[in-house]
Formats: C-alpha cells, structure tokens, sequence
C-alpha cells in the first residue's frame, strides 16, 4: 500500500451555548502523511505549529489514534508519518481533535478503509473525551453531537449560506482540562433556560442561513462567564469583533481564543465581508496584550479528506 495524505482542518466549538454539542469546521489544516515502515517500529516527525512540543513525538496524539485503530482491525506493522501543523496547539481551535481525527483517518486509508465514517467517529470521540471539535473535523461544515444510550452521536449540517470566521488566537496556551476545571458543578436554572434559547437560535441560524439568529444565538451563560477568569480579556476582543461587524462573538472551544462569525450571501462574500472586520478590528485588538493579529478563514465543508493525486 503507497502512503497516504490526508487534510484535517481545524475546528470550533461550544459557539456560546452549544457546550460539548457544537462544532464548525476551519479552513485551517494539518496535513499528515503516513506509510508503513520497512520494520515494525513507529517514526514521526512534524514540522509547523506545535514542532517544538514533546508530544510531537511518539507518544503524539497522532499516533496513539493510529495504534488503536491498528488494535481494532489487527494491524501490526509500524508507520512512518510525517504531518505538516497549521493549528495552533492548546488554543481553542481543536488542535488535539484534529491530530486524533488526522491519525484515525490516515490508518484507515492506510488499511484500506475498513471502517465507516460512523465507527471512526465514535473512535475519535472516545479518544478526546468529547464530541464536539471531533465531529466538525471529521465531517466538515456544522455539526450538533449528543449521546444515546452513553454512544456519542452526530449530526452534519451544510450551511446554506455564506459562512466565515475571523479568528483571534492568543500567544498563551490554556488546556482543556484547566478550562474544564474552572466550571461549576451545577448552573441556575435560569441560566440554563436562557442558554436552551440561545443554542436553538443558532442551531437555526446556522441551518437556515439566518444572520439576525447569529449573534443573539451566540449568547452563553454556561461557561464563558467561569472561564473568563481565565481569559480576562474575553469580554474585550468580543467587543472589538461585535462593533467591526461580526454577526456574533464567541469563546473558541476552551479558549483562549476568540472567533467572531460573519455571514454573508455565499462563501466568496462572506470571506470578503469577514476580512473587512478583520481589517476594521486590527487596531483596536493592538490593545489587547498577547494576541495575534485577527485571521480570516473560510469554514471547512468537507472535514477530513485523503487527498488524491
């Protein structure tokens, strides 16, 4: 079997209210490239975002997602990979989803896809401890998770309507688990009413095309108000977004990112209304120490894709 290539894009979640439920797919992406060794050992080398970090290593994400659907199917051989890291590690932009999802996908094609989207999914979220960045990397565009019978399950949607990002990352790291440790064991039942609204109107806006659903639909109250102890200028970089024109702002995943989400008539125009909210917001976010430059992406419609020569 030659090797195989594969893109991951980058991934969203949460947008507000949709906690561990909702994900929207970046045009952002690792690429992995893996073929089997000529000897029953693992080599691994990335370069990009992340190439200085230890778990660029054997124990990467990557690779622990290859071994186990190595275990499932009974493959023993070892594998050479290469992966080339466009996602920033650590900030809310689903960098360990898309290693896991890259890994699952490249050994699957690598094998002869034996496994179904479905299987590869489940897979995946076994692996992160939660649904919501793995479906939209695998799946592309927006997609909705919840669990049945304790089997995480997704659904995709395409949205109709033009649909872009502006995306403002922060030079500083926070994991997953401390953002998760910063949130209450229960929430007012207020609260939790106002977020069931706000998640639908989304869901809606998302679905239909809707920009008025967007940025009321990405109110939340379940856990950007825990984990603004952490990002203390989240409230900031949220306004700058919202009065340069984006539809609606929120936390990206765990943080400490921020995106804010633009509309428009098709893709093509949502890109270029997005890149004038990015132009519009530069200055004012130069105030907020520790952030990048705003960046514009395209969402990702087709989620995890073996790349054919």
């Amino acid at each position: 079997m030659p090797p195989v290539t594969v893109t991951v894009p980058a991934s969203t979640a949460n947008l507000g209210p949709g906690y561990d439920s909702f994900g929207l797919a970046l045009g952002l992406h690792n690429t992995v490239t893996a073929g089997f060794a000529t000897r029953d050992t693992w080599e691994i080398s990335c370069t990009g975002e992340g190439e200085e970090d230890p778990e660029s290593g054997a124990d990467n994400l990557m690779v622990i997602a290859m071994r186990r659907l190595f275990d499932v199917i009974g493959e023993k051989r070892g594998v050479a990979v290469t992966c080339e890291n466009g996602i920033p590690f650590g900030r809310g932009l689903g960098s360990s989803s898309a290693a896991i999802v890259g890994g699952l996908v490249a050994a699957n094609a690598l094998t002869g896809a034996a496994l179904p989207p479905g299987e590869l999914f489940r897979l995946a979220a076994g692996l992160e401890g939660h649904p919501d960045n793995v479906a939209a990397a695998l799946f592309g565009g927006f997609t909705i998770c919840w669990s049945e019978d304790g089997i995480p399950r997704a659904t995709h949607i395409d949205p109709p309507g033009g649909l872009a990002a502006v995306v403002v990352v922060s030079e500083q790291r926070l994991s997953t688990v401390s953002a998760r440790a910063l949130l209450p064991d229960s929430v007012p039942h207020a609260d939790a009413v106002f977020d069931a609204g706000r998640a639908g109107l989304l869901a809606a806006g998302l679905a239909l095309g809707r920009a008025d659903l967007i940025g009321p639909g990405m109110s939340d109250l379940l856990h950007e108000p825990y984990r603004a102890a952490a990002v203390t200028d989240l409230d900031a970089v949220r306004r700058v977004l919202l009065e340069a024109g984006a539809d609606g702002a929120a936390l990206s995943g765990a943080g400490p990112t921020v995106i804010g989400l633009v509309s428009g008539v098709d893709d093509a125009d949502a890109f270029a209304r997005a890149s004038a909210v990015a132009g519009r917001a530069a200055e004012p976010l130069t105030r907020c120490a520790g952030r990048r430059a705003p960046e514009v992406f395209a969402i990702d419609r087709d989620g995890a894709t073996v790349v054919i020569d």
